[in-house]
């Protein structure tokens, strides 16, 4: 059959032929007569079967809930936090096709790829296919032999497209528009091509909409809602931070030896550094290579080809570093970057936190550094300005200048992110520059009075640089004579011009001065200037500062040989699948297994990344690497070790309502033992009890707790027989037999205690 894998590799790769046995045709066959099993799988079920995770993060859970109940949702998570799994997972459970608007091509083929290796049967229909291919794909689409289809929002309102009409044909359950930031004037990557999406429910009145995006302020969200017509939509708002992404900005002196220093430490780590303009990328690209690293260069206006290439080797970790515009990594889904470098400063707030968001979606320790140069901003100033709209430039201007804020900060840089985005969050994050410098501090009251008096000489009506010159009494022409006259001309000549910037800046940070957000930003007074200039407040400044190494939080020591020899298998299967690697498996799966050291499949079963379809595709092939090795070494299973992270709490907006809710099988355990029964803590959480009961029922497995407390003696042995009689593949059988009288989660709860006593 035409959707089997082309690239098999050579037949005396016997070794791997049993990996194929789940062919995307099989796949096919699979969904095509067993829809009534999926539309009784509860969402768990179907987030452990295809995706491997044992409980929701943010706010997955409710959303999915929303959209089976056929309800339109604003979703605004984090970059890496899991918004695909928001309609990928809905998809399996509703009947019909779920169409997916994307804004590239190499995000479609990604996400393609990974729902594949996932069980899942999805196509993206783009520019790049042949004729023969979407002929070959509109066969199965009338056949309801896929799921999900992915979309360029062009595709479907073009000028001489048809698709709409043939789409209409179809039985659509679900519309999910992603990076939906796209359709607003406000956004840091409006696209015009999204405003055609407004026409989506006058085609589709009655299939639900789901609208994604990682970045918008209140300004985009507005628009977002308003331009996308959706009717009486849930909004989700989950918590922006990205606990594992330690943020640093320094003074731009001597770049690129400043880069050197930074990648000399993570020579084996993936990285994107991203620059202003096309011709800087090339030119460091080259300055890289000359290094030894391996480098390449990413802009728009490279050829196609070219660019597909390069993309390509960045995803199978063939070229390490991507020295890239913004053109580069809307939606690129590599899990393993270890680091984003801004070598300029980025335009805006969204932006910066969207490229930034791009490193560590695995969710293990990872650096986003920014060089700042005061001249950055100045050159992006003509950029923001929008000829002949005076409105859009002043938005345009106002976020520039809250990134220039943000360079300058001197305060915890992830609280200042975190609140841009309506969030609160402690004033030290711990994994920042800020939090985790050391600050030895003087008495500045002085040099706090000249500049406060020198600014209020005059009338402040002019920016720092222009201040900070007046102070050291400069013979240059721009200062005016008139100027050369006041008694405060040259009071600061003894400092440095490098130190008063520095100064202004610290001033400006702890409120005694302020800038104004105009296209040329003058320096202004404040209400706290005024105690200052008559002596009634101290004021302390910084003298020098010790920084110290960001030490990540403690966990179990991982075995680094079984490690690296689990990144070549996974390499080897990727090569024969013909997929970037972080699609078998991701990083943290990878460190999950050498740190836990899994000993049978029951056990892999509870690595997260090990779905049903996985776990099928490649168990074997990683576990006997693992029990070979423990074997060696005289080492045993960890897996009564695995505790679930704990996540920050969410922050959701319903109908105008908020609904804080947390997402760790952790948080339910606390609460049980605290003395809450399962229908309490499932109305505190905002969960369904079934989800509760499958959180403790990891707590069994683990000998947290005792399975009498969730599940009667009488109750125990029949669930036993019948587990022993048909196996524990799925649970839906299984309720049958058992009848009403028996839940869902006291069939998990037995499960787990077998599985802890090697019953199963």
């Amino acid at each position: 059959m035409d959707c089997v894998n082309a690239n098999l590799g050579k037949k005396s790769d016997f070794k791997y032929l049993h990996i194929r046995t789940f062919t995307i045709c099989t796949l096919i066959r699979t969904f095509a007569h067993h829809k009534s099993a999926h539309q009784q799988m509860e969402p768990v079920q179907a987030l452990q079967k295809y995706f491997g995770y044992s409980a929701f993060r943010h706010e997955q859970e409710a959303i999915i809930n929303h959209i089976l109940n056929k309800k339109d949702v604003l979703a605004l998570m984090p970059t890496g936090g899991g918004k695909s799994l928001c309609y990928q997972l809905p998809a399996v459970l509703l009947e019909g096709l779920t169409i997916v608007i994307s804004p590239l091509i190499a995000l479609m083929k990604d996400q393609v790829d990974s729902l594949n290796v996932n069980g899942i049967p999805a196509a993206f229909y783009n520019s790049s296919q042949s004729n023969q291919e979407q002929i070959q794909l509109t066969t199965k689409l009338r056949n309801n032999q896929i799921r999900l289809l992915y979309l360029a929002p062009e595709r479907l309102f073009g000028n001489e497209s048809k698709l709409i009409g043939f789409l209409k044909t179809l039985p659509v359950s679900l519309i999910a528009i992603d990076e939906a930031h796209c359709i607003s004037h406000w956004g840091h990557d409006f696209r015009p091509e999204y405003l055609m999406l407004a026409g989506l429910k006058l085609e589709f009145p009655n299939v639900p909409v789901i609208a994604l995006t990682a970045t918008a302020d209140k300004l985009t969200k507005k628009d977002i809602l308003e331009k996308l017509n959706l009717k009486d939509p849930a909004i989700f708002v989950s918590s922006f931070n990205r606990a594992n992404i330690t943020y640093r900005v320094i003074p731009k002196r001597k770049s690129f030896d400043q880069l050197l220093t930074f990648l000399d430490e993570r020579k084996d780590d993936s990285g994107i550094i991203y620059c202003l303009s096309r011709k800087s990328t090339e030119a460091l690209a080259a300055d890289l290579k000359e290094e030894g690293f391996a480098a390449a260069a990413y802009h728009a206006g490279l050829d196609n080809a070219l660019k597909a290439r390069t993309q390509e080797a960045f995803l199978r970790d063939e070229v390490k570093i991507i020295v890239a515009t913004i053109a580069f990594g809307m939606g690129i889904n590599k899990s393993n970057v270890r680091y984003v470098v801004h070598v300029d400063m980025p335009k805006n707030i969204e932006g910066y936190y969207q490229e930034t968001g791009r490193a560590g979606r695995d969710g293990l320790p990872s650096d986003a550094l920014l060089l700042y140069s005061p001249g950055d901003a100045s050159k992006l100033k003509q950029f923001a300005m929008i000829e002949d709209n005076p409105e859009q430039s002043r938005i345009m201007l106002k976020k520039l200048d809250d990134m220039v804020h943000y360079c300058q900060l001197h305060a915890c840089r992830r609280q200042y992110l975190l609140k841009y985005f309506d969030e609160d969050f402690p004033p030290n994050c711990g994994s920042c520059d800020f939090c985790l410098t050391e600050f030895t501090k003087f008495d500045g009251t002085l040099i706090a009075q000249k500049a406060l008096s020198a600014v209020a000489r005059l009338k402040e009506r002019f920016g720092g640089a222009y201040v900070v010159d007046f102070l050291r009494g400069s013979k240059n022409e721009k200062i005016r004579e008139e100027h050369k006259q006041l008694k405060t001309y040259g009071i600061g000549a003894d400092i440095s011009k490098t130190d008063w910037l520095r100064y202004l800046r610290e001033l400006t940070a702890m409120g005694y001065l302020q800038v104004t957000d105009d296209a040329y930003p003058v320096i202004k007074l404040t209400n706290k200037s005024e105690a200052v200039l008559k002596g009634l407040e101290k004021v302390e400044l910084i003298a020098s500062q010790t920084t110290e190494e960001h030490q990540p939080a403690a966990a179990l020591p991982f075995e680094a040989a079984l490690l690296a020899e689990l990144k070549n298998i996974r390499r080897d299967i990727a090569l024969h699948e013909n997929v970037p690697p972080y699609i078998i498996l991701s990083d943290a799966t990878l460190l999950e297994m050498a740190t836990y050291l899994p000993q049978s499949l029951d056990e892999l079963r509870l690595i997260s990344g090990f779905g049903d379809v996985k776990l099928a595709r490649y168990g074997r092939e990683f576990l006997l690497p693992v029990k070979a090795y423990c074997a060696k070494n005289g080492l045993s299973s960890k897996i009564k070790q695995k505790v679930p992270k704990r996540e920050r709490k969410t922050k959701t907006e319903h109908s105008g309502s908020a609904n804080k809710s947390s997402d760790t099988a952790f948080e339910s355990f606390t609460l049980y033992k605290s003395g809450k029964t399962i229908a309490e803590i499932a109305v505190l959480r905002g969960l369904a009890a079934s989800t509760i009961e499958g959180h403790l029922s990891f707590y069994i497995y683990t000998g947290a707790i005792e399975l009498l407390e969730l599940v009667i003696e009488e109750k125990q042995q029949p669930i036993k027989n019948a587990v022993e009689s048909y196996g524990t593949e799925k649970l839906g059988p299984l309720k049958e037999v058992l009848g009403d009288d028996y839940s869902y989660g006291e069939i998990r709860a037995v499960i787990a205690w077998m599985r802890k006593a090697g019953m199963i």
